[in-house]
C-alpha cells in the first residue's frame, strides 16, 4: 500500500473541484476507488452526468441541498452536513476508497457545519493509505500544516464581474 498524502485546493479563485475532480479521473484510469462527498451542494453539476459513467469506481454523495457560499445555511443544510460528516468519517475508516475528496470542506468549516477541531483529528488519524483532498474557499491556514500540500486559486480576473451568469458545461 503506497502512502497517501493530504491536499488542499483553497482560495477565492475558480477551480477547486475542478482540479479535485481531475485528480479522480487520473486515480480511476489507474484503477484506483474514489469516494467524493460534496457539502454544501444539492444541485445538478455537469460532473455528476460523467462522473456516473464510472460508478463503479467512483462514489459521489451530496451533503447539502443548494450551494451557499455567499449565504447563510439553514437548519436542514446543517443537519445534512453532520449526516455526511458521520458518512465521511465511516468511509474513509472503512477502508474501501483509495482517494477521498471532501468538496467544500472549507465552506463547511467556515460556516461550522463541521468544526476545525473535528476536521483536525480526521485529518491527524488518516488511514496510512488514503490519499484525502478538501476543497474549498477559506480552509483555515491553522490546518495548513497537517497538509502535505496545500494551492490556493487566486482570482486575478473573472467574467462574472462583468455579469456572466453559470455556464452550462463551464461551472455547473
Amino acid at each position: 500500500m503506497e502512502k497517501g498524502y493530504i491536499q488542499f485546493y483553497t482560495g477565492d479563485g475558480k477551480g477547486k473541484t475542478t482540479a479535485a475532480l481531475g485528480l479522480a479521473l487520473r486515480a480511476v484510469g489507474r484503477g484506483m476507488k474514489v469516494f467524493i462527498g460534496q457539502f454544501a451542494k444539492g444541485m445538478a453539476y455537469g460532473e455528476h452526468e460523467a462522473l456516473s459513467r464510472f460508478s463503479e469506481s467512483i462514489t459521489l454523495r451530496q451533503f447539502g441541498r443548494r450551494c451557499f457560499i455567499h449565504g447563510k445555511p439553514e437548519e436542514e443544510d446543517i443537519r445534512m452536513a453532520r449526516e455526511g460528516w458521520e458518512e465521511v468519517k465511516a468511509v474513509v475508516a472503512g477502508g474501501s476508497y483509495d482517494l477521498v475528496i471532501l468538496d467544500e470542506a472549507g465552506i463547511a468549516i467556515y460556516y461550522n457545519l463541521v468544526t476545525e477541531a473535528e476536521f483536525a483529528e480526521f485529518l491527524d488519524a488518516k488511514p496510512e493509505g488514503v490519499e484525502l483532498v478538501l476543497t474549498g474557499r477559506k480552509i483555515p491556514e491553522t490546518l495548513f500544516d497537517k497538509a502535505d500540500l496545500v494551492t490556493e486559486m487566486r482570482e486575478i480576473k473573472h467574467y462574472y464581474t462583468r455579469g456572466v451568469e453559470a455556464r452550462l458545461g463551464v461551472e455547473y
